[in-house]
């Protein structure tokens, strides 16, 4: 898709008078006059960019009963206002349909970020600091937290006499800010019986002092598991908060809906808890954790979770699958062995016969499929496992999957191979791309390129390829990975370099332009969440879900995109964040 011009002197079409648009179902019956209806709000004073092929851009957008009433030309939807009509004159800027992210961990990340925030730690001694504060703040036997960069030290390996210096006696539990590496103290290896005797664990790696054999401190994948299943959990008010701080970062970044990547019951609880006291503004699709140590029988479970905490907001309608781990720590499944280690390919999360009867049972019982892959090995059986799956619906014409279109999507995809391109497209399956990582960052430099060669380093992140070659794209953060801004991820989307320009752009062909990377966060991550139909878009009976920002960013320089500011966040209608107050009444 090709940028749009800016909307200057934007004429609407002669097929959306505002006769035609108002005779619609829902106001009248159809091909029947309508009375026109009276907005609740009246939206003005900028451009509107739709992201609907049939009217990219509008000057006015009305509202009513939470649903948008009209997209068009100004003067005639000042014919839509009473007397009760809010009319809100914007000062310039840009109106777009509300994001969406498509792949994001709201309460697991605000309950990190309520314990020990060490993402904010950008050296070592940075890193040093931020423990040694958390632990004097940090109550308990444990000292817990989240978010080291793994490029912080050599192999991205720390090591746990540092732990046991900083903080001396005490257990410590620290997650990497990618989520697939855990570092940890001497006394909390102790507590896990963990010592220069115990095997790696199945889709695990126990990191060793190369010389004495003894556990560094470093646990991958399923070995971080033995330390974190001691670590006492969070309450349930921890959890509410950590939802309640996660959804206040959203709404001010103009996010109206999101999909929690890795949903259990703890997190399902906080929701619920937040939609019965009212505090629950986002509407949220939940993928369910597929546990890879059971088989099909865990899907009725899953069923029957889903079943207890559907409601109005949030949908437990997805299964997540983790396929691999992360290039960085060698944990990433690979179609051909890693450079820097001969004949070793990554860990596999599944196996491929166990996991093609999960998969199927899955799609056979109504879930949409949601991936994680991030090598080219798990890429490929991610999409070898959807293949598999097509025809249940004809087979089980009485079953969930008979009754809709699937919404499969694979999150990350850092390393696709050239065969791989086109399957998006021809399976339907949506491209999960996390856009803020297709720069030539740390971990790019000195973690992926030694690892996979040059060859391969020419597809990371192919999300111009896979648009070229007709796949969906579709847009998340994976916060609190990465920053959750949309505009930071898009403006990298376009320009292949970090926000503050600071790197030389990656693979530059693999850019896109600023319609497809809003599209992809916006009416693509709406696809992904189910929500398409309804949201994602503006256009005349879908929810009003908007966003304003204070510039229009199709007249800024794609290294500016960043700097555009969200000024108010619309659900439904009705503002649930703002900074600006040009609102006035008739």
């Amino acid at each position: 898709m090709s940028p749009p011009s800016s909307p200057v002197g934007f004429r609407p079409t002669p097929s959306l008078t505002l006769s035609a648009v108002l005779v619609v179902c829902g106001f009248a019956a159809c091909g029947e006059p309508a009375a026109p209806p009276v907005a609740d709000r009246l939206f003005v004073g900028a451009p509107v960019y739709t992201v609907d092929a049939a009217l990219p851009w509008a000057e006015a957008v009305a509202v009513a009963n939470g649903r948008i009433v009209y997209v068009g030309e100004e003067g005639a939807a000042r014919r839509l206002v009473g007397e009760t009509t809010e009319i809100v004159e914007l000062a310039g800027g840009m109106v777009l349909p509300a994001f969406q992210d498509a792949h994001i961990h709201p309460v697991m990340s605000g309950v990190e970020i309520g314990r020990c925030d060490l993402s904010v730690a950008s050296d070592r001694a940075a890193l040093f600091d931020t423990i040694r504060a958390c632990a004097e703040r940090q109550s308990g036997e444990w000292l817990i937290g989240f978010g080291w960069e793994l490029p912080i030290f050599p192999d991205a390996n720390p090591r746990a006499e540092w732990l046991d210096e900083i903080v001396p006696g005490r257990p410590v539990y620290l997650a990497s800010a990618d989520g697939h590496s855990a570092w940890v103290s001497s006394p909390a290896l102790e507590l896990a019986g963990i010592d220069r005797e115990t095997p790696d664990p199945p889709r695990g790696r126990i990191e060793r002092d190369p010389v004495t054999g003894e556990p560094s401190g470093t646990l991958r994948e399923a070995a971080a598991d033995l330390v974190e299943e001691l670590v006492p959990p969070a309450p349930l008010e921890e959890r509410l908060q950590g939802l309640l701080l996660a959804q206040e970062r959203l709404l001010t970044a103009g996010v109206s809906a999101v999909q929690d990547a890795s949903t259990r019951r703890e997190y399902l609880e906080a929701y619920r808890r937040a939609e019965a006291t009212g505090r629950l503004d986002l509407r949220v699709v939940a993928a369910l954790w597929v546990d890879p140590e059971r088989g099909v029988e865990q899907v009725d479970d899953l069923a029957a979770l889903r079943d207890e905490f559907s409601s109005p907001a949030v949908r437990p309608t997805a299964a997540k699958l983790f396929l691999d781990g992360v290039i960085e720590a060698r944990t990433a499944l690979m179609l051909e062995p890693y450079s820097d280690r001969p004949g070793y390919h990554g860990v596999p999360e599944w196996d491929r016969q166990q996991l093609l009867p999960v998969v199927a049972r899955l799609v056979e019982e109504g879930f949409d499929l949601h991936f994680h892959a991030i090598g080219d090995g798990a890429v490929r059986l991610a999409l070898d496992a959807v293949e598999a799956t097509r025809g249940i619906a004809e087979v089980a014409p009485g079953s969930a999957a008979a009754q809709r279109r699937p919404r499969h999507h694979v999150a990350h995809l850092e390393v696709i191979h050239p065969d791989d391109l086109s399957r998006f497209a021809v399976l339907e399956v949506g491209a999960d791309f996390q856009p803020l990582w297709a720069q030539a960052d740390t971990y790019i430099v000195d973690l992926t390129w030694p690892a996979l060669g040059p060859e391969r380093s020419r597809w990371l992140y192919p999300i111009g390829s896979v648009h070229r070659a007709g796949g969906r794209l579709v847009f998340g953060s994976d916060w609190s990975v990465s920053s959750l801004d949309p505009l930071d991820g898009i403006e990298v989307a376009l320009t292949r370099r970090s926000v503050d320009g600071s790197t030389e752009a990656l693979l530059p062909g693999e850019a896109i332009d600023l319609a497809t990377a809003l599209e992809a966060y916006t009416l693509g991550a709406a696809w992904a969440n189910g929500l398409d139909g309804d949201s994602g878009s503006l256009e005349v009976g879908k929810r009003a879900d908007l966003v304003v920002l204070d510039q229009n960013l199709f007249e800024l320089p794609s290294e500016r995109l960043a700097e555009a500011e969200v000024v108010r966040t619309v659900i439904a209608g009705a503002d649930v964040y703002r900074i600006d107050e040009s609102t006035s009444r008739r």
